[in-house]
């Protein structure tokens, strides 16, 4: 049985469609990401299965219960929102425990859950202060406490790192796994950013413009867009327009850019037919090196660097092949970074292109 189906979900406001026809089916103990950009419907949707929105049309279900008309305070989901919404005037005990109060949950069983949840984000010691005096990562633990102390069926994340500095984020999405992993129960996760996605989901559901663009493993996805949208939003990219040929009785893609280069079957098999194409390179795919390298069997170019964009132990090039423009991610080299201005050879494998059919 699943954990959590939408059947036909939509959502329009007035004349507005914010989330188009979705049927979507998450297991039991898995962890689910929504991602996509701002305004994409993924916390539209969130809020319906969370009961504070209705959707204008299908079926949520809970397990074997549909829940389209069950109140909020019925449908056993905890959910942690973005800004946290702890109540200020209560010690973190007390918030903790709010959930329970409302629940047939005796005293002396509330006080075992609350000190048990405590534990598990790791701050018995604070059960006794107040939400001012907690820093944003405990704040954001305590929240996650409040939530999962009454045992809910889904857990439901509304972009609760969103609010924290860039380093506590990074640990805080680790902590948030281990949790989740920990108690075993099924969450729904939403965020825009493309990190927290990919280090945390067993399932991602990439949306844009209230559609599901593609749904499955993060890995799948990264290595295996099914469109443009999802190949751009998903990583750094390098999308070229392409035609499909044959040369030599070998099948690949023609673009202005890079000229012909071959693929495997199973890319060329999304294309068949069709008159024209998109070729993706990965920027991290793609290899600067200093005129006059021997070659490897690389696709070669020579390309001119226009901007360099230093980021610790990675260099993100900007670099101008022929009159196209190119992004290129490759690791800090021994004697240090390329130089703008300077002329490169640009190296990339036709086995690490994808190619994506225009009808997709």
């Amino acid at each position: 049985m699943s954990a959590v189906k939408l059947h036909n979900i939509v959502k329009k406001f007035g004349d507005f469609t914010a989330v188009h026809p979705m049927s979507l089916e998450f297991p039991e103990g898995s962890f689910v990401t929504f991602l996509g950009p701002s305004g994409c419907g993924k916390t539209t949707t969130l809020r319906m299965v969370a009961g504070l929105l209705d959707p204008s049309e299908g079926d949520i279900y809970v397990g074997d219960r549909q829940i389209n008309d069950t109140p909020i305070h019925k449908r056993n989901l905890g959910v942690v929102f973005q800004n946290y919404a702890l109540f200020p005037h209560k010690t973190v005990a007390e918030n903790v425990a709010f959930g329970l109060k409302y629940r047939d949950v005796s005293k002396q069983e509330r006080q075992k859950r609350v000190q048990e949840a405590l534990e598990l984000v790791q701050l018995p010691h604070l059960a006794q202060s107040y939400p001012k005096q907690l820093s944003g990562g405990q704040q954001q633990r305590i929240a996650l406490a409040r939530a999962i102390v009454i045992e809910p069926d889904v857990l439901l994340l509304d972009e609760p790192l969103s609010a924290l500095d860039a380093n506590l984020r990074e640990d805080m999405r680790v902590e948030l796994k281990r949790i989740q992993e920990q108690i075993g129960i099924t969450t729904i996760f939403v965020t825009h950013d493309q990190s927290e996605a990919l280090a945390m989901s067993d399932i991602l559901v990439v949306m844009s413009n209230g559609r599901v663009e593609q749904v499955g493993a993060p890995e799948e996805i990264y290595t295996n867009p099914t469109s443009c949208f999802v190949a751009d939003f998903l990583g750094t990219s390098n999308i070229l327009e392409a035609e499909p040929q044959v040369r030599d009785g070998q099948s690949g893609l023609f673009a202005q850019a890079v000229g012909f280069v071959p693929l495997p079957e199973k890319q060329m098999k999304k294309v068949n037919g069709q008159a024209s194409a998109s070729l993706v390179i990965r920027a991290e795919k793609i290899q600067l090196l200093a005129e006059n390298t021997p070659s490897d069997g690389r696709i070669e170019h020579q390309g001119r660097i226009e901007a360099v964009d230093y980021q610790g132990q990675l260099v993100r090039y900007f670099v101008d092949i022929q009159g196209h423009k190119f992004q290129v991610l490759n690791m800090l080299s021994i004697g240090g970074a390329l130089t703008e201005g300077q002329t490169v050879s640009v190296r990339f494998r036709p086995e690490d292109c994808i190619a994506i059919g225009e009808n997709t």
